[in-house]
């Protein structure tokens, strides 16, 4: 059967090859700020974290943020959620998430990304976000921005408790080998396609892709971009997910709830790498 001609990359979803997403980062690209603060005390209440933790996330988080992280970095950052995570139980996790939802008022999405999301869906682009979070915190996030689908870093599971094991690392490379997976099981044309993010960490991320976008870019990505002659965009509008939306849905307010699960997580693993650097 001869196939039909299919539409531009300018002009709708598809090229002759193949269909065309938009690829998203998560951290720093679509989301603005962690709700670390606001989550911290219902997490000690639960006895998820203690007092101390307390102070260690809401201080490595202020300078993550500001320093960001390199692969070497990343990788301690890794190793270092995975043992702290080990043994938590799942579903006590999403109970906390679920029991605090109301309290959930920070900024936390890039109104600019947003736009940029419901821009490409009107051009009939698929959108996914792409993150080295939890896929736990990413999908209900995803859904909430009316994201087609996501590829996140699944921790392994053992009878309801996260195990410490990492099942895959949506990281660097890891980032392109699940592009590729999505590519092939949705015929993707990644020289048609588009991705945005704000770290030198997803070079490989953006160099996969024929319209590659940095992002509020740290010093290494916005000199990497502006050799390839890349676009490079700002974003500094944080709007909150309740605020955007008039009549906001369980999931939108879940998925609030879930971004400030993983900056709290972060942030914790993050103050060990700081120090031990110090």
């Amino acid at each position: 059967m001869t196939a039909k001609p299919q539409r531009s990359a300018k002009t709708g979803r598809h090229t002759e090859t193949g269909r065309i997403a938009a690829f998203f980062d998560l951290d720093k690209t679509i989301i603005a700020k962690s709700s670390t603060l606001a989550f911290s005390r219902p997490f000690f209440d639960q006895g998820l974290i203690n007092r101390r933790s307390v102070l260690k996330s809401s201080y490595a988080q202020f300078l993550f943020l500001l320093s960001g992280a390199d692969h070497d970095q990343m990788e301690r950052m890794r190793a270092y959620l995975t043992s702290m995570c080990a043994g938590w139980n799942v579903d006590q996790v999403r109970s906390v998430v679920a029991e605090t939802l109301h309290d959930i008022v920070d900024p936390l999405v890039f109104a600019e990304a947003a736009d940029l999301i419901a821009d490409h869906k009107l051009r009939g682009h698929d959108v996914i976000v792409v993150s080295a979070s939890g896929e736990e915190v990413v999908a209900p996030i995803a859904e909430a921005l009316g994201a087609t689908r996501s590829t996140a870093t699944r921790m392994a599971v053992a009878d309801g408790l996260y195990t410490g094991e990492v099942e895959f690392y949506c990281y660097g490379e890891g980032k392109v080998d699940a592009m590729r997976q999505l590519a092939d099981e949705y015929h993707y044309d990644l020289s048609a396609c588009y991705a945005y993010s704000d770290s030198v960490t997803d070079l490989p991320m953006l160099t996969a892709v024929g319209h590659p976008t940095a992002v509020n870019p740290d010093r290494a990505l916005r000199k990497a971009a502006a050799g390839n002659g890349w676009p490079i965009l700002t974003f500094s509008n944080p709007v909150s997910l309740r605020a955007r939306l008039q009549a906001p849905s369980a999931t939108t307010v879940a998925t609030t709830a879930a971004v400030s699960v993983g900056a709290l997580v972060a942030g914790a693993f993050t103050y060990g790498v700081l120090r031990r650097k110090r």
